[in-house]
Protein backbone atom coordinates (compact mmCIF):
# COMPACT_ATOMS: atom_id res chain seq x y z
CA UNK A 1 0.00 0.00 0.00
CA UNK A 2 1.39 3.41 -0.94
CA UNK A 3 2.07 5.98 1.79
CA UNK A 4 -0.33 8.87 1.88
CA UNK A 5 1.07 12.40 2.31
CA UNK A 6 0.06 12.31 6.00
CA UNK A 7 1.99 9.11 6.71
CA UNK A 8 5.21 9.87 4.87
CA UNK A 9 8.20 10.23 7.18
CA UNK A 10 9.73 13.71 7.25
CA UNK A 11 13.46 13.89 6.62
CA UNK A 12 15.46 14.18 9.84
CA UNK A 13 17.16 17.49 10.52
CA UNK A 14 20.90 17.43 10.10
CA UNK A 15 23.15 17.90 13.12
CA UNK A 16 24.33 21.23 11.71
CA UNK A 17 20.76 22.46 11.36
CA UNK A 18 19.99 21.48 14.96
CA UNK A 19 23.07 23.37 16.18
CA UNK A 20 22.14 26.49 14.18
CA UNK A 21 18.58 26.49 15.54
CA UNK A 22 19.81 26.01 19.12
CA UNK A 23 22.27 28.89 18.76
CA UNK A 24 19.56 31.11 17.28
CA UNK A 25 17.25 30.32 20.20
CA UNK A 26 19.99 31.18 22.71
CA UNK A 27 20.79 34.43 20.89
CA UNK A 28 17.12 35.45 20.85
CA UNK A 29 16.82 34.65 24.58
CA UNK A 30 19.93 36.69 25.37
CA UNK A 31 18.68 39.63 23.30
CA UNK A 32 15.31 39.57 25.07
CA UNK A 33 17.08 39.41 28.47
CA UNK A 34 19.34 42.33 27.46
CA UNK A 35 16.39 44.46 26.34
CA UNK A 36 14.53 43.75 29.60
CA UNK A 37 17.64 44.57 31.60
CA UNK A 38 18.30 47.83 29.77
CA UNK A 39 14.72 49.08 29.61
CA UNK A 40 12.80 47.60 32.52
CA UNK A 41 14.64 45.90 35.38
CA UNK A 42 18.15 45.17 36.59
CA UNK A 43 19.17 43.00 39.56
CA UNK A 44 21.97 43.93 41.95
CA UNK A 45 23.51 42.32 45.01
CA UNK A 46 24.28 44.35 48.15
CA UNK A 47 27.98 43.91 49.02
CA UNK A 48 28.27 46.24 52.04
CA UNK A 49 26.42 47.31 55.18
CA UNK A 50 26.16 51.00 54.22
CA UNK A 51 22.37 50.80 53.75
CA UNK A 52 21.52 48.88 56.92
CA UNK A 53 18.98 48.39 58.36
CA UNK A 54 16.88 48.55 55.16
CA UNK A 55 19.32 46.63 52.94
CA UNK A 56 21.59 43.88 54.23
CA UNK A 57 24.72 42.29 52.83
CA UNK A 58 23.61 39.48 50.55
CA UNK A 59 20.30 41.04 49.53
CA UNK A 60 19.45 40.59 45.86
CA UNK A 61 17.54 43.72 44.88
CA UNK A 62 15.71 44.72 41.72
CA UNK A 63 15.93 48.27 40.38
CA UNK A 64 13.39 49.66 37.93
CA UNK A 65 14.83 51.57 34.97
CA UNK A 66 11.87 53.67 33.83
CA UNK A 67 11.75 55.94 36.91
CA UNK A 68 14.46 58.35 35.79
CA UNK A 69 14.76 57.65 32.07
CA UNK A 70 17.77 56.05 30.40
CA UNK A 71 21.42 57.02 29.92
CA UNK A 72 24.54 55.20 28.73
CA UNK A 73 24.87 53.81 32.26
CA UNK A 74 21.57 51.98 31.76
CA UNK A 75 23.45 49.71 29.34
CA UNK A 76 25.80 47.01 30.70
CA UNK A 77 29.45 48.14 30.88
CA UNK A 78 28.46 51.81 30.33
CA UNK A 79 29.51 52.11 26.66
CA UNK A 80 30.86 55.50 25.45
CA UNK A 81 27.52 56.77 24.17
CA UNK A 82 26.53 60.47 24.12
CA UNK A 83 25.75 62.03 27.50
CA UNK A 84 22.23 62.88 28.59
CA UNK A 85 19.12 60.92 29.46
CA UNK A 86 16.30 59.70 27.22
CA UNK A 87 12.82 60.45 28.62
CA UNK A 88 14.48 61.91 31.71
CA UNK A 89 12.39 62.16 34.87
CA UNK A 90 13.62 63.77 38.10
CA UNK A 91 14.10 61.46 41.08
CA UNK A 92 12.37 62.23 44.38
CA UNK A 93 13.98 63.00 47.70
CA UNK A 94 14.13 59.81 49.74
CA UNK A 95 14.43 57.41 46.79
CA UNK A 96 16.90 54.56 47.19
CA UNK A 97 18.93 54.95 44.02
CA UNK A 98 21.34 52.65 42.18
CA UNK A 99 24.05 54.63 40.38
CA UNK A 100 27.53 54.48 38.92
CA UNK A 101 30.30 55.88 41.10
CA UNK A 102 31.40 59.20 39.50
CA UNK A 103 35.14 58.60 39.88
CA UNK A 104 34.94 54.97 38.76
CA UNK A 105 31.91 54.03 36.61
CA UNK A 106 32.88 50.36 36.80
CA UNK A 107 31.57 50.41 40.39
CA UNK A 108 27.84 50.41 41.19
CA UNK A 109 26.58 52.00 44.43
CA UNK A 110 23.20 52.19 46.13
CA UNK A 111 22.35 55.09 48.47
CA UNK A 112 19.43 57.24 49.52
CA UNK A 113 18.89 60.49 47.63
CA UNK A 114 18.69 63.42 50.05
CA UNK A 115 19.75 66.49 48.07
CA UNK A 116 18.14 67.69 44.82
CA UNK A 117 19.59 70.30 42.44
CA UNK A 118 19.59 73.70 44.12
CA UNK A 119 19.25 72.32 47.66
CA UNK A 120 21.44 73.62 50.46
CA UNK A 121 22.75 70.60 52.39
CA UNK A 122 24.70 70.58 55.64
CA UNK A 123 25.31 68.07 58.42
CA UNK A 124 25.46 69.02 62.10
CA UNK A 125 26.13 66.39 64.77
CA UNK A 126 24.76 63.70 62.49
CA UNK A 127 21.57 65.58 61.58
CA UNK A 128 21.12 66.37 57.90
CA UNK A 129 19.76 69.85 57.25
CA UNK A 130 18.03 70.54 53.93
CA UNK A 131 17.42 74.17 52.99
CA UNK A 132 17.71 75.23 56.63
CA UNK A 133 15.33 72.56 57.96
CA UNK A 134 16.68 69.49 59.80
CA UNK A 135 15.23 66.16 58.71
CA UNK A 136 13.00 65.01 61.60
CA UNK A 137 14.66 62.18 63.52
CA UNK A 138 12.99 59.92 66.10
CA UNK A 139 15.13 57.44 68.08
CA UNK A 140 13.26 54.15 68.45
CA UNK A 141 15.70 51.97 70.36
CA UNK A 142 18.86 49.92 70.11
CA UNK A 143 19.65 47.58 67.23
CA UNK A 144 22.63 45.55 66.04
CA UNK A 145 24.90 46.63 63.21
CA UNK A 146 25.37 43.21 61.60
CA UNK A 147 28.53 44.29 59.78
CA UNK A 148 30.31 45.85 62.76
CA UNK A 149 28.83 43.47 65.32
CA UNK A 150 27.99 46.04 68.00
CA UNK A 151 24.86 47.92 69.13
CA UNK A 152 23.75 51.10 67.39
CA UNK A 153 20.86 53.51 67.81
CA UNK A 154 17.99 52.94 65.42
CA UNK A 155 16.49 56.22 64.21
CA UNK A 156 13.46 56.86 62.03
CA UNK A 157 13.85 59.85 59.71
CA UNK A 158 10.81 61.54 58.24
CA UNK A 159 10.93 63.85 55.21
CA UNK A 160 8.59 66.82 54.75
CA UNK A 161 6.44 64.86 52.27
CA UNK A 162 5.82 62.18 54.91
CA UNK A 163 8.19 59.55 53.55
CA UNK A 164 10.07 57.78 56.36
CA UNK A 165 12.78 55.16 56.70
CA UNK A 166 15.08 53.69 59.35
CA UNK A 167 18.72 54.62 59.84
CA UNK A 168 21.56 53.50 62.11
CA UNK A 169 23.63 55.88 64.28
CA UNK A 170 26.71 54.98 66.32
CA UNK A 171 26.71 58.26 68.24
CA UNK A 172 28.40 61.62 67.90
CA UNK A 173 31.96 62.35 66.92
CA UNK A 174 32.23 60.10 63.86
CA UNK A 175 33.51 61.08 60.43
CA UNK A 176 30.69 62.58 58.40
CA UNK A 177 28.71 63.84 61.41
CA UNK A 178 29.58 67.44 60.56
CA UNK A 179 29.86 68.85 57.05
CA UNK A 180 29.79 72.47 55.93
CA UNK A 181 26.89 73.61 53.79
CA UNK A 182 27.06 72.95 50.07
CA UNK A 183 24.65 73.87 47.30
CA UNK A 184 23.83 70.95 45.04
CA UNK A 185 24.52 72.10 41.46
CA UNK A 186 22.13 71.62 38.57
CA UNK A 187 22.13 68.10 37.19
CA UNK A 188 23.58 66.54 40.36
CA UNK A 189 22.33 64.78 43.50
CA UNK A 190 23.48 64.35 47.10
CA UNK A 191 23.41 60.71 48.31
CA UNK A 192 23.83 59.24 51.79
CA UNK A 193 23.82 55.75 53.27
CA UNK A 194 21.23 54.82 55.89
CA UNK A 195 23.97 53.33 58.08
CA UNK A 196 25.27 56.84 58.67
CA UNK A 197 28.51 56.05 60.48
CA UNK A 198 29.35 53.15 58.20
CA UNK A 199 28.84 54.67 54.78
CA UNK A 200 31.08 56.43 52.27
CA UNK A 201 28.81 58.80 50.37
CA UNK A 202 28.25 62.39 49.21
CA UNK A 203 29.40 63.79 52.55
CA UNK A 204 32.91 63.20 51.20
CA UNK A 205 34.29 64.76 47.99
CA UNK A 206 34.54 62.70 44.82
CA UNK A 207 38.28 62.14 45.20
CA UNK A 208 37.84 60.19 48.44
CA UNK A 209 34.13 59.35 48.60
CA UNK A 210 31.11 59.52 46.32
CA UNK A 211 30.84 63.27 45.86
CA UNK A 212 27.86 64.72 44.03
CA UNK A 213 26.31 62.25 41.60
CA UNK A 214 25.59 63.47 38.03
CA UNK A 215 22.14 62.71 36.65
CA UNK A 216 23.73 60.65 33.86
CA UNK A 217 25.08 58.20 36.46
CA UNK A 218 21.67 57.17 37.77
CA UNK A 219 20.74 53.60 36.82
CA UNK A 220 17.39 53.13 38.50
CA UNK A 221 15.36 53.06 41.67
CA UNK A 222 15.82 50.12 44.04
CA UNK A 223 12.30 48.79 44.58
CA UNK A 224 12.32 45.37 46.19
CA UNK A 225 14.51 42.77 47.86
CA UNK A 226 13.83 39.80 45.63
CA UNK A 227 15.65 37.31 47.84
CA UNK A 228 18.61 37.28 50.23
CA UNK A 229 21.65 35.13 50.93
CA UNK A 230 23.09 36.82 54.06
CA UNK A 231 25.78 34.16 54.45
CA UNK A 232 26.73 34.30 50.79
CA UNK A 233 25.90 31.56 48.30
CA UNK A 234 28.49 29.82 46.13
CA UNK A 235 27.39 29.69 42.50
CA UNK A 236 29.30 26.41 42.08
CA UNK A 237 27.71 24.82 45.16
CA UNK A 238 23.94 24.49 44.68
CA UNK A 239 23.48 23.33 48.28
CA UNK A 240 24.32 26.86 49.47
CA UNK A 241 21.57 28.28 47.25
CA UNK A 242 19.04 26.73 49.64
CA UNK A 243 21.01 26.36 52.87
CA UNK A 244 21.91 30.07 53.05
CA UNK A 245 18.67 31.46 51.63
CA UNK A 246 16.76 33.84 53.94
CA UNK A 247 13.13 33.64 52.85
CA UNK A 248 12.08 36.17 55.50
CA UNK A 249 13.44 38.93 53.24
CA UNK A 250 11.93 37.60 50.01
CA UNK A 251 9.83 40.18 48.10
CA UNK A 252 10.47 42.83 50.78
CA UNK A 253 9.64 46.35 49.52
CA UNK A 254 12.39 48.93 49.99
CA UNK A 255 11.36 51.96 52.04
Amino acid sequence: MNDTPDTKARPAKSFATEVVETVKTLVYALLIALVLRVILFEPFTIPSASMEPGLLVGDYVVATKWDYGWSRHSVPFSPPLPSGRILAKPPARGDVVVFKLPRDPSQTYVKRLIGLPGDRIEVQQGAIIVNGQPIVRTPIGEALDLDAGFPVEQVRERLPDGKSYLTFERGSGHDGDDRAMIIVPEGHYFMVGDNRDNSLDSRWPEATGVGLVPADNLIGRARIVLVSWPGGANIFNPITWVAKLDLRRALKPIE
